[in-house]
């Protein structure tokens, strides 16, 4: 069985590039923010992201994770999965969809890294909430709750951050924790 481990938290929070490190770290495949890719294509077509683009950003996460999964890889890290896209769609639309929320429910991982927004906030034409970040945080920590997802809040800059991941992370891989 796969153990997934998955980066969360608000915008410009460090979820990929600690992605890639632990992927690293522990060998094991990571996938890409599902959102960000369909988000890049829309603003390339000239278009800004709607309540009608929630389900095909989820349809589109579920894609690349069953193809991840398909290999049974030992681990698969996650930058961001369905209980993101409910707190985004929750936090700009006002609601998320039944069937976004039952998958979720469903597809839930073995663990959340939960990134804080302590890192400075860079702006690259996707993000858009330089001055929220802790309200979305909070929103994240709700969402997180609320779905009963085992969650480890991440902190800190540079190898402090890296090593409370690694530490969180660790029990997984060893087995001690399913």
């Amino acid at each position: 069985m796969t153990r997934r481990i998955v980066l969360t938290g608000p915008e410009c929070s460090g979820k990929t590039t600690l992605a890639a490190t632990l992927a690293e770290q522990f060998g094991a495949p990571w996938l890409p923010e599902a959102s960000r890719a369909y988000a890049v294509e829309k603003a390339r077509d000239g278009h800004t992201l709607t309540q009608a683009d929630v389900e095909p950003i989820a349809r589109r996460a579920v894609a690349a994770e069953d193809a991840a999964l398909a290999d049974a890889p030992p681990m698969l890290v996650l930058d961001t999965d369905l209980l993101s896209t409910v707190t985004y769609a929750r936090h700009y639309y006002g609601t998320s969809s039944a069937w976004l929320e039952d998958e979720a429910h469903t597809r839930q991982a073995a663990l959340y890294l939960l990134c804080a927004p302590d890192l400075p906030w860079t702006p690259d034409g996707i993000r858009d909430r330089p001055t929220n970040r802790e309200e979305l945080f909070t929103a994240f920590e709700g969402v997180l709750a609320e779905f009963g997802a085992r969650v480890v809040v991440v902190r800190g800059t540079g190898p402090r951050r890296t090593d409370a991941a690694v530490r969180a992370v660790t029990p997984l891989v060893d087995g001690a924790v399913r």
